[in-house]
């Protein structure tokens, strides 16, 4: 249990939250949402003691433990990674460390005998024996096989830190848990494995994330940062983003009278129950269902980018014929003899367990790498916009955002570019900002821009989401949806893939399964799993 009682946080003169009153409860997930800057991760580190408020106090249960997820990656360098998630208990590793520092003396004496007696007994207490096969449990969970459990962490890859950090993180069932984007770098077979362990959690949880998928499964209820508050109500991110679109269109409609409105908020939360009761994060600890109310329903001030892309020719018949393509890196397959035709109104999610493989094949496609062998084919009435992974090329100079943007347009006229820079979100004063001083979710809507300057009929994204807030995604999101065209994308949000994706394409280094399918469906399909057993296992 977390409580928190009066909190102020203040930077200058700036109050980022006010007198803020929480009590967060065991059985039950938070998600924390809120615009960038609203102040997401500084509340968890204020709860984590990592930053000290201007005002207030935080207190968590008696004898209960905090863990977080650390974001220093080079911090454990010097250990083993299953020693690194064995810390993550600090006082079972207290105790082993002293014991085991007992029995390594070569002039043994009765007092550390004594003392070796009642560590033995704490240890026991505290299941310290089983402690190695859970810590290579979790690792084993998340990705990390055991020939790696023994390698120090200076030794692993940036992305396998990420994970053995949230072994550590999850280590000993901890009474509360802080996790700010824990699926960062997490493929969408480990996030599924972390959406299912947190869904039968018994403590308290309270997470950061842009994954709209994983926060709908895991979390019981949802923080929403806004207006300098805090407020907390029963239901997850589905359910906020789609009441403060109702309360939104409601607010709109003055007219309209205080009875329909409502009406039409029940109607709202009896089917958002109904739906609800169908998924899988509802438990028999969850009773989130019961408690929403109509009360809890208000518009919100987010802002969402007008992302909107406007073909200016409809694609033909003829979209992209692949036939026998191959791509090695560094003498690793990435797929070989890989044959597809793209049909009209195809939206096709490409998925791998490298993801270099995505990578690889839309650079080739787009004509900025040779494969291996094979050709593709561009039918004639097609036009393509492609957002590569990487994007760092193009910032590499000292215009400013306007500047940047006349590059791409036929129409240079200062007064529409920042318009449609406005549409982006970008204020006048950040307009003049130089390009290569940009975050990465500014540079990521600036690229974004440039792709809807190309009115092209063919969308090819390699990760769209990287480094996006939760609105930016929503609203690329929805705009594929609409989007009256060829999609080609990977992605590791899952939501994005379900709504936007009606055929999967995965690719592995000993061929590849081509399903017109829901995602969903495709992850679920015993035929499907067969087929990747076979493949994966040659």
């Amino acid at each position: 249990m977390i409580t928190v009682s009066g909190l102020d946080i203040q930077f200058g003169k700036r109050a980022l939250f006010q007198d803020v009153n929480l009590k967060f409860l065991p059985g039950n997930c938070y998600g924390i949402i809120g615009a960038n800057g609203a102040g997401k991760s500084t509340f968890l580190r204020a709860i984590s003691k990592d930053l000290e408020p201007t005002r207030g106090t935080i207190t968590l249960g008696p004898g209960e433990r905090l863990s977080v997820l650390s974001q220093d990656h080079f911090a454990f360098d010097e250990y083993t990674v299953l020693d690194t998630v064995l810390m993550g208990h600090t006082t079972l590793w207290e105790i082993k460390t002293e014991k085991d520092a007992i029995y390594a003396k070569e002039d043994f004496t009765d007092e550390d005998g004594i003392r070796a007696s009642e560590l033995e007994e704490k240890f026991a207490e505290m299941e310290g024996w089983n402690a190695e096969s859970d810590a290579a449990s979790l690792l084993s969970g998340l990705g990390i096989k055991e020939d790696l459990h023994y390698r120090l962490m200076k030794d692993m890859s940036g992305k396998q830190k990420v994970r053995v950090l949230l072994a550590r993180a999850l280590f000993g069932k901890p009474d509360n848990l802080l996790l700010d984007e824990p699926t960062n770098d997490l493929d969408l077979e480990t996030v599924s494995w972390l959406e299912n362990y947190l869904a039968n959690f018994e403590q308290t949880v309270l997470v950061v994330s842009h994954d709209r998928h994983f926060l709908d499964a895991v979390s019981t209820h949802t923080v929403d940062i806004d207006f300098g508050k805090l407020k907390l109500f029963a239901g997850n991110y589905a359910f906020w983003y789609e009441s403060s679109q109702l309360a939104l269109r409601q607010q709109q409609q003055q007219n309209k009278k205080a009875e329909e409105k409502k009406k039409e908020l029940e109607e709202f939360i009896r089917r958002f129950r109904a739906n609800v009761a169908k998924s899988k994060q509802t438990t028999s600890r969850k009773k989130m269902i019961e408690k929403l109310n109509i009360e809890e329903i208000e518009p919100s001030s987010r802002r969402y980018p007008g992302i909107i892309f406007t073909p200016l020719r409809d694609p033909g018949n003829q979209i992209l014929e692949v036939s026998g393509l191959t791509k090695s890196v560094d003498g690793e397959v990435l797929f070989k003899d890989l044959n597809f035709n793209v049909e009209k109104d195809d939206k096709i999610v490409f998925i791998s367990h490298d993801p270099r493989a995505m990578t690889a094949l839309f650079q080739i496609i787009n004509g900025e790498e040779e494969a291996d062998s094979g050709t593709f084919k561009w039918g004639q009435t097609i036009t393509t916009a492609y957002l590569p992974l990487d994007n760092a090329k193009f910032f590499n100079s000292d215009y400013n955002l306007i500047e940047w943007l006349s590059q791409f347009a036929q129409d240079t006229n200062e007064v529409f570019l920042k318009g449609f820079l406005g549409r982006m979100l970008f204020s006048n004063e950040e307009q003049l900002k130089k390009v290569h001083v940009l975050s990465g979710g500014e540079k990521m809507r600036c690229m974004i821009s440039r792709m809807m300057l190309k009115d092209a009929n063919t969308l090819v994204l390699d990760t769209p989401t990287n480094h996006l807030d939760l609105e930016s995604i929503q609203a690329f999101n929805n705009t594929l949806f609409k989007f009256k065209g060829n999609v080609l994308f990977s992605s590791h949000d899952h939501e994005f893939i379900q709504t936007v994706a009606n055929r999967v394409i995965e690719l592995t280094p000993n061929g590849h399964i081509d399903r017109m399918i829901e995602y969903d469906d495709y992850i679920t399909d015993p035929k499907v799993a067969e087929m990747r057993e076979k493949l994966y296992a040659r």
